[in-house]
C-alpha cells in the first residue's frame, strides 16, 4: 500500500511540475508575443506615417510642377510651355506666342530640400548638352486621301 501511495504522490508531483512549467512557458510566450505585437504595431504606424508624408511630398511636387508656369517669377511665357510630366516636366518654346520660336528649352522643376535629378534626367541633360537632339517626322496619310 505504501508503494502505491508513493507512486501516486510521484505521479502528482510530476503532473504538478509539468503544469507549473507549462504555465511558466505560456506566460513567457504571451509576454514575448505581446512585446512583438507592440513592436510590429509601432513599426507599422511609423511606416504608414512615412508613406503618408512621402505621398504628400510627391503630390505637392507634382502640383508645383504644373503651377510653376503661372508663378510671378517664371521667366517664360506660360502659353509657350508644354507640360510632359515624365521623364522631364516640360518643354518651353520661347517666341512661339509671336509665331517665331527662338529656341527649345527642356525644363525640369524640382521642389523640396533634397530634390535631385533622376539618373534618366541626368542622362537626358547630358544628351541635350552634347547636342544629341534631332528632328524626326512621321507623315501618315489617312485612307481615302489622295
Amino acid at each position: 500500500m505504501e508503494m502505491a501511495v508513493t507512486v501516486v504522490v510521484a505521479v502528482l508531483i510530476v503532473l504538478l511540475s509539468i503544469l507549473v512549467i507549462r504555465l511558466i512557458y505560456e506566460k513567457r510566450f504571451r509576454d514575448w508575443r505581446d512585446t512583438e505585437q507592440q513592436k510590429w504595431a509601432s513599426a507599422t504606424e511609423q511606416a504608414k506615417n512615412s508613406a503618408i508624408k512621402q505621398s504628400r511630398a510627391v503630390l505637392g511636387g507634382k502640383f508645383t510642377e504644373q503651377m510653376v508656369p503661372f508663378f510671378p517669377d517664371f521667366k517664360y511665357d506660360p502659353t509657350e510651355v508644354r507640360f510632359i510630366g515624365s521623364p522631364i516636366d516640360m518643354v518651353v518654346f520661347p517666341g512661339l506666342a509671336r509665331g517665331d520660336p527662338e529656341e527649345i528649352v527642356i525644363l525640369e522643376v524640382k521642389s523640396g530640400k533634397n530634390a535631385q535629378l533622376t539618373s534618366a534626367q541626368r542622362k537626358i541633360r547630358q544628351l541635350v548638352e552634347e547636342g544629341m537632339v534631332r528632328w524626326d517626322e512621321i507623315n501618315r496619310t489617312m485612307e481615302g486621301e489622295g
